[in-house]
């Protein structure tokens, strides 16, 4: 209990802390967001499975503080080249943990998981631009080696490698991990300054594995009801079909992820028909799925411990007729109603009816189409010439 009191107490100083710094971040020094995922989870998720936890009073970088930020990238690296999920890249370390860090290298639990990989990749370009630092170059090349040796010969990347186990194993857009990762690959291919470190071979293999990239995209998009719609949180690695993750994750049409791949897709430039055909499809059926008359809110409530999570609230649906368009994490594939699952997988047509452990713990509803329609616009007239 003691352990939970202290991640509930360093949650709250971690929200503070963030409301600081994040305009001087995003506006002066490498994006710090980019495994920010990572550090929330660090400070706010029970998870048995870290070599460590947050200490007390847990000291943080200062985004300022690029190469600390950046050593400290250097220091989570795994042997293989890549980084584990759910620590937290800018805080500053005690020597135990330090040393916990260094024991576990060895290990195999690399993912593009919540900003994993792709975001300390990302970062160590940014921060070998300004420092010149060539540990950083180096981290870099090795770490986007690891990259390409994760992709699967049709072009889609799984949540985690080498670990393929269970869901791991699936082509995955949950957490923005095969996004992240294209997202990175992008900058390459289109010759990005803080990239231009990179010799000719390593860029080209690149550019190979983006464009790969793109066509698994485009091949993972469902066709439901015979026509195109958006897509899974994840896609078998084989046959593209959408597939189940978690128990309370089902195979169904995720509009929060499929907002994500289309926002990537409008980015392109001179996209060739199928990504136009994609494109169109999905933001129709954002158009169809778009849900009125509802919000979600946060009440209070008793206090409630649950396997990964502390609460004092739940989660209820408010009847509001001006309440904005929302649109439900997962619609049921043939049925196109929105789903609810519990831990125990259950499905149920009401977020009302699963249990506070799962509607407190994850996010039902959102809002991310939004965003599409926004871009969408001035995407169609760019297409069209207009």
């Amino acid at each position: 209990m003691k352990k939970y009191l202290l991640l509930i107490n360093l949650c709250f100083s971690f929200i503070g802390l963030e409301a600081q710094t994040n305009v001087k971040a995003a506006d002066t020094y490498p994006d710090i967001e980019r495994f920010g995922d990572s550090a929330r989870h660090w400070y706010r998720i029970f998870d048995d499975d870290r070599v460590i936890e947050p200490v007390e009073d847990q000291k943080r970088y200062d985004p300022s503080e690029i190469s600390k930020i950046a050593d400290n990238i250097l220091l989570f690296q795994k042997d293989n080249g890549g980084w584990a999920k759910n620590y937290d890249m800018r805080a500053i370390l005690t020597e135990d943990q330090r040393q916990d860090v260094i024991a576990s290298k060895p290990a195999q639990n690399t993912t593009f998981d919540n900003g994993a990989t792709h975001g300390q990749l990302t970062y160590l370009a940014e921060a070998y631009t300004v420092t010149k630092d060539e540990r950083y170059k180096q981290a870099f090349i090795k770490g986007i080696h690891f990259v390409l040796a994760a992709q699967y010969d049709n072009g889609g990347w799984p949540q985690s490698y080498p670990d393929s186990s269970g869901y791991r194993k699936h082509i995955t857009f949950n957490d923005d991990a095969m996004i992240g990762v294209m997202v990175l690959l992008q900058y390459v291919a289109q010759d990005a300054p803080d990239y231009s470190f990179l010799d000719d071979m390593l860029k080209n293999r690149v550019k190979q594995a983006y464009h790969k990239g793109i066509d698994c995209i485009l091949k993972c998009q469902i066709v439901d009801q015979g026509k195109k719609t958006a897509w899974c949180q994840q896609h078998d690695h084989v046959d593209f079909s959408a597939q189940n993750a978690r128990k309370f994750e089902k195979a169904s049409i995720c509009n929060k992820e499929s907002s994500q791949i289309v926002n990537f897709l409008m980015q392109l430039e001179n996209p060739k028909q199928e990504i136009i055909e994609s494109i169109e499809a999905a933001v129709s059926w954002f158009k169809e799925s778009e849900i009125h008359g509802i919000r979600v809110e946060w009440i209070e409530s008793t206090e409630a411990e649950f396997i990964y999570h502390k609460t004092r609230y739940d989660k209820i649906i408010i009847e509001d007729a001006q309440a904005p368009r929302i649109w439900a994490r997962f619609y049921e594939l043939g049925t196109h109603k929105p789903i609810f699952c519990s831990r125990d997988g259950s499905v149920h047509y009401a977020m009302s009816e699963i249990d506070r452990d799962r509607r407190t713990g994850y996010g039902w509803y959102n809002y991310a189409p939004e965003e599409v329609f926004t871009l969408y616009d001035q995407w169609h007239k760019k297409i069209n010439g207009e």
